[in-house]
């Protein structure tokens, strides 16, 4: 048998030493015990940690793991004690100081007393962790224990953070949470140290003390913080004030939970902000006088727009609360606006002839109440753009484009808009003067800047039928006047509309600009079939107009021409005729206009005046200066309707430039006036132009005729969409017959439900519908 030997110059390994029964088991906890107290008093430089784990291990290993696990838990409450009493309960608040720093000061040397106890206890538990590893990994299981880590935390949470300690705990972090709030500088980072204490002390059954003892008092602490905040926010701060401290609030408080609590709280904790800082004084906010939402948009705040939005968002009835308030403000000023526009009923001042006896005589110029009203209606469309302008610089600056907020700015339009009975007119004046003057020297994206305005602001009313009819006619005056700036501008705007409200609606109006054209061709033809056999003494240019177009009563009243107008009149007439059969034509001297040559006693003028105006003033050819003719005999003489005749007269008479004398003088032109010709009259230019009142808001009787007018077009217009409706479907429920009428007549106007009724009904008496057995239903009769 062969013997295994040492080889020569190794020392032989011998087994670590172990307890055997003649070891005794006190001496070995003594040993390990006052090694045990050395670690927990950090002098365990000089120990060897092989020797102590080897106690351990042995303790465990005989049966002894119960002794060495309490024993060791008695070590660490001994130690904790100790350490409470010497650094910690000295260090406790007095809570009778007032002042806040020195408050402060002594909260943060009792933080950071207990963060350094927690720091020293921890420490010592680290190295008691690996000493006893065996027993950790052994006894604690089978016994059910802790492990001595989870146990030395449990230790602390019992022995530390256990009243009376736990209160000053809480107090502390609160007044120092508190002294912050109120402006002053903190230690954050003593805080955190004892935040990061709470949150990592657990129950047994998992819940931090942070979550169930901290966090409530804090959030009760700032419920009632933030209540007495708000109120008193409320009393002494202007709006803008107010939303930027609870802006900053809000922030402060994100940054807290952010650097020394813990992220969790920050949902609760804004809750607490939200309900008491916004949501009880929304209304009180926005409606503060001097400085509440519409004293923000009269400044052009933008940023406190902006801040208030942000914050209002925050809450559920923030945007509700935010919408009625825009709406409300939008609807006030687009009435103040609305008002404006209304004329004063108070009558002119006299003209002063001859101030002070030092002029020509010549009248001082001053508005017309024609003019006057033109200017209000201008005036009012160019409010509504401003106002739009302003509104959705707030939306896109301050309200971050937000949808819902766009469809309140839309109704609140739409609704004062339709609020002014004139709005369809006055969009159509201004559009009328803009292409007639006002868009002169502008470039191609000015003129569409212009144009896309104002599109914007016909969107918004429900009669368009009514403005079609209103630009309609002062279409056919730029046209026939040639008083339009630019051709592509006014096709511009003919697309726009298009594309607003499709085909049907525009035909019209493009038949108008196909007439133009037509009629250009046929004056050219019409030159050359007279050739060298021209009509002497008059030179006549005609713009045949499709009555189905152009905006000319079947019943317009006409006037007696002279016979150098109706030679030159007849020619054309028959040429015309002569190329299109089945036609006839119907002059219209209330549309048209003529350049004709005056002679006056020191020079002559060339005139441009209205037809009407040239049917009077060839009355005066052949009268001497000092004969006169009579409003009658004016009146007889040329058959002019009255209305008409007394505009040309005052025109002629009452204007800037007066080449008739009204006998008595003045600006109104009565029945009893008379008149005579101005032979003394002069002017710097040769030609000149008098015009009759052009484009002018209509009076009240006017405005009568045309609402009648468009009532009678819109039983036209519902009676066709119903047959067209009924065809398709053949049988319809009466609901669903109102609002598919609705729905495709409102691109024109929007229909009253009871007219549409009446239109129905009158369909079933001329028997195109039939009403059916459920009395609910109608049928459409081939």
């Amino acid at each position: 048998m062969a013997t295994a030997r040492p080889r020569a110059g190794r020392q032989k390994i011998k087994p670590p030493k172990k307890h055997g029964p003649n070891v005794s088991v006190d001496e070995t906890w003594i040993k390990l015990r006052h090694n045990i107290v050395e670690m927990l008093n950090h002098r365990a430089a000089h120990l060897s940690f092989e020797e102590n784990h080897r106690y351990g291990y042995n303790m465990v290993l005989y049966k002894n793991g119960h002794m060495l696990y309490e024993g060791t838990c008695g070590l660490v409450v001994e130690n904790l004690e100790k350490l409470a009493a010497n650094d910690l309960i000295p260090t406790f608040p007095s809570g009778s100081n007032d002042d806040p720093i020195q408050r402060s000061q002594e909260g943060e040397t009792f933080l950071k007393a207990l963060r350094k106890l927690w720091e020293d206890h921890t420490a010592g538990l680290y190295k008691l962790k690996d000493v006893l590893n065996y027993m950790d990994r052994v006894y604690t299981k089978s016994a059910q224990v802790p492990e001595i880590w989870d146990k030395g935390l449990l230790l602390f949470l019992k022995h530390i953070i256990r009243p009376p300690i736990d209160s000053h705990i809480i107090s502390a972090i609160l007044n120092q949470i508190q002294t912050e709030r109120d402006g002053f500088v903190i230690n954050r980072s003593a805080v955190k140290g004892c935040v990061e204490v709470l949150l990592q002390l657990s129950e047994p059954e998992g819940q931090s003390v942070y979550k169930r003892d901290f966090e409530p008092a804090f959030l009760r602490e700032s419920e009632a913080f933030y209540k007495a905040e708000g109120e008193k926010l409320l009393e002494t701060c202007s709006a803008p004030e107010y939303l930027s401290r609870a802006e900053s609030r809000f922030d402060s408080e994100e940054a807290r939970t952010h650097h020394y609590l813990s992220a969790s709280t920050n949902a609760a904790l804004r809750h607490i902000l939200e309900d008491n800082l916004l949501t009880p004084h929304l209304s009180a906010i926005i409606n503060m006088p001097n400085s509440g939402l519409d004293s923000m948009i009269d400044l052009d705040k933008l940023n406190d727009l902006s801040r208030l939005f942000k914050l209002f968002m925050m809450v559920p009835d923030g945007l509700q609360t935010l919408k009625r308030a825009t709406r409300e403000s939008v609807i006030r000023r687009g009435r103040d606006i609305n008002s404006a526009s209304v004329p004063n009923d108070g009558t002119d001042p006299p003209v002063d002839e001859d101030p002070g006896g030092k002029g020509k005589g010549k009248a001082k110029a001053r508005p017309t109440p024609a003019s006057q009203t033109l200017t209000l209606a201008l005036k009012w469309v160019q409010d509504v753009l401003d106002l739009k302008d302003k509104f959705d610089q707030i939306w896109s600056k301050a309200f971050r484009s937000d949808r819902d907020l766009e469809g309140t700015l839309n109704e609140a339009f739409e609704t004062f808009i339709n609020q002014n009975e004139k709005s369809p007119e006055f969009i159509s004046l201004f559009v009328d003067d803009n292409l007639k003057k006002g868009l002169k020297g502008k470039s191609d994206t000015e003129i569409d800047v212009v144009l896309d305005k104002t599109i914007l602001i016909f969107r918004y009313i429900t009669d368009k039928d009514l403005f079609d009819r209103y630009y309609k006619g002062h279409l056919a005056k730029r046209l026939l006047n040639a008083r339009s700036i630019s051709d592509d501008a006014e096709r511009g705007m003919l697309a726009k509309l298009k594309l607003e409200c499709g085909y049907q609606f525009t035909q019209k109006l493009e038949g108008m600009f196909n007439d133009m054209k037509i009629s250009h061709d046929t004056m050219d033809a019409y030159r050359r079939h007279l050739g060298d056999s021209a009509t002497q003494g008059m030179d006549i240019s005609v713009i045949v107009m499709t009555s189905t177009f152009w905006p000319v009563a079947d019943n317009s009243p006409s006037c007696t021409f002279p016979e150098v107008m109706i030679r030159s009149s007849e020619s054309f007439r028959q040429f015309y005729l002569s190329r299109h059969s089945g036609r006839r034509l119907t002059w219209q001297p209330a549309m048209g206009n003529a350049d004709v040559r005056v002679t006056f006693r020191d020079k002559s003028h060339e005139l441009n005046v209205s037809t009407c105006c040239l049917v009077i003033l060839l009355l005066f050819e052949d009268l001497g200066d000092s004969d006169f003719l009579t409003y009658q005999e004016i009146k007889s003489a040329t058959a002019i309707p009255e209305v008409d005749l007394q505009r040309s007269l005052q025109s002629l008479a009452c204007a800037k430039y007066k080449v008739l004398k009204k006998h008595p003088s003045g600006r109104d032109v009565n029945s009893d006036d008379s008149f005579s010709f101005y032979a003394d009259f002069s002017a710097p230019l040769y030609k000149l132009k008098i015009s009759t009142v052009a484009s002018r808001v209509e009076s009240a009787d006017e405005r009568r005729e045309t609402k009648d007018r468009i009532d009678e077009e819109r039983k036209y217009q519902t009676e066709a969409c119903i047959v067209r409706i009924m065809k398709d479907r053949k049988r319809m429920t009466h609901n669903d017959l109102i609002n598919e009428v609705t729905r495709q007549l409102a691109s024109r106007f929007l229909p009253n439900p009871l007219d549409i009724k009446k239109r129905v009904e009158n369909l079933i008496e001329r028997e195109y519908l039939e009403r059916c057995d459920d009395r609910k239903s109608y049928n459409y009769l081939a």
